[in-house]
């Protein structure tokens, strides 16, 4: 019997994170101690008042039927957090929407929005569900460019107006992954003012927005006057409670895009489970002042890690947010390469930055998921293979 794929999953490889994990693997069954800075999963635990929740009901033995849907209460929490922490107000039965994880959603909106032949502008370097929920979904996607010389902002008057005349949503996200640059007010204006014109829906990925460093604002997507008006907004409690494999998430926003999807996924799933959403509320109507420690916390881990790295020469700027370093790696490497040589000869996981598109060649991304000690340590081991790799090359 042959069991082929449908063409559009034909058309994808291994994802690289799969492959990263064997080269680690293999390394590790030689010995090798490896220290993994690939996968962006929250090492630190959730708030024990979470755990403790989650535990309560999950004794009870009525919470194990489907839920659905997010229920009212946890509904009514998106909105409190919002208003709490971005001075927004959400209308909690048209203006939320519960999620499997903010990816669940981000990887099934383009399936319930576009149709093959439509267009979807893409950040690139950009996170991989953007341009994989696309193509799946049939449609075809336009990469805008984000490039060191334009603060990492897309140039939307470059875009070509034939290519807008079948656009139908644009993705965009700041504090970005792998890019770890903000936006500003003025820029998420003129995002609006772009999308009404083209009448475009914009789609802003917000799951960072609570890792934030050096007192730069939080400035949420839907706090800019017309944002309701052509946009949603996606946000997640896996980085900001470090829930991630509880898999809860929310879109905000546009009703209208909210309904569709929200029609979508009511055939694809039947809920979250009952004790995680409880769990989700307990932690966003909770005291917030906690995010401020987890906040100094990845601010120290940045620092080591950046502070290590120029001992050995290799100067990185300082990530703006995010659990992310996205760095230009040394002259005379192509990512993929110098990605895969730090794990065979220093022992270090990274992942290169031509995996999140074509402007990422020449950089990698770091994740800041280890102990400010651990990531020194990491720094130490690509400082010795820098200066292998230079004694080499002067031989």
């Amino acid at each position: 019997m042959n069991i082929t794929p449908s063409e559009k999953v034909g058309r994808f490889t291994t994802g690289i994170f799969s492959e990263l994990a064997t080269r680690k693997q293999d390394a590790m069954k030689r010995g090798i101690d490896v220290i993994d800075l690939s996968v962006g999963s929250p090492d630190l635990p959730p708030p024990a008042f979470v755990v403790d929740t989650l535990v309560k009901y999950a004794q009870d033995t009525n919470s194990y039927g489907y839920t659905l849907k997010g229920t009212t209460e946890f509904h009514e929490a998106v909105c409190y957090f919002y208003r709490q922490r971005y001075g927004v107000e959400l209308d909690s039965d048209k203006e939320v929407l519960q999620l499997m994880g903010s990816q669940d959603g981000l990887a099934h909106l383009a399936t319930a929005m576009i149709n093959p032949g439509d267009y979807v502008l893409v950040p690139d370097p950009g996170y991989p569900i953007y341009e994989a929920s696309v193509k799946l979904a049939g449609g075809n996607i336009y990469p805008m460019p984000l490039t060191a010389e334009n603060k990492f902002l897309p140039q939307l008057n470059q875009i070509p107006v034939e290519i807008l005349n079948k656009t139908k949503m644009m993705i965009i996200s700041y504090p970005g992954n792998p890019v770890t640059a903000l936006a500003d007010e003025a820029f998420f204006s003129e995002v609006i003012s772009f999308a009404k014109k083209n009448e475009i829906l914009v789609v802003h990925d917000f799951a960072y927005s609570e890792l934030i460093f050096d007192d730069h604002p939080q400035i949420s997507f839907m706090s800019i006057p017309g944002a309701k008006e052509v946009g949603i907004e996606f946000n997640s409690l896996s980085k900001t409670f470090n829930m991630a494999g509880c898999r809860i998430g929310y879109v905000v926003g546009n009703h209208d895009a909210l309904h569709i999807l929200g029609t979508l996924k009511s055939h694809i799933d039947y809920g979250v489970f009952y004790p995680i959403q409880k769990a989700a509320e307990m932690a966003l109507t909770s005291n917030l002042s906690l995010l401020s420690d987890q906040v100094k916390e990845y601010e120290a881990r940045r620092d080591a890690l950046i502070t290590g790295l120029a001992k050995g020469g290799w100067h990185v700027p300082k990530s703006s947010a995010t659990m992310f370093i996205w760095a230009q790696i040394p002259a005379g490497w192509k990512s993929r390469d110098f990605a895969y040589e730090l794990i065979e000869k220093a022992g270090v996981t990274v992942v290169p930055g031509d995996a999140f598109g074509e402007q990422g060649e020449g950089y990698v991304r770091m994740a800041l998921v280890q102990p400010a000690e651990r990531l020194t340590e990491a720094a130490e081991k690509i400082q010795l293979f820098l200066e292998e790799y230079q004694k080499v090359i002067q031989d």
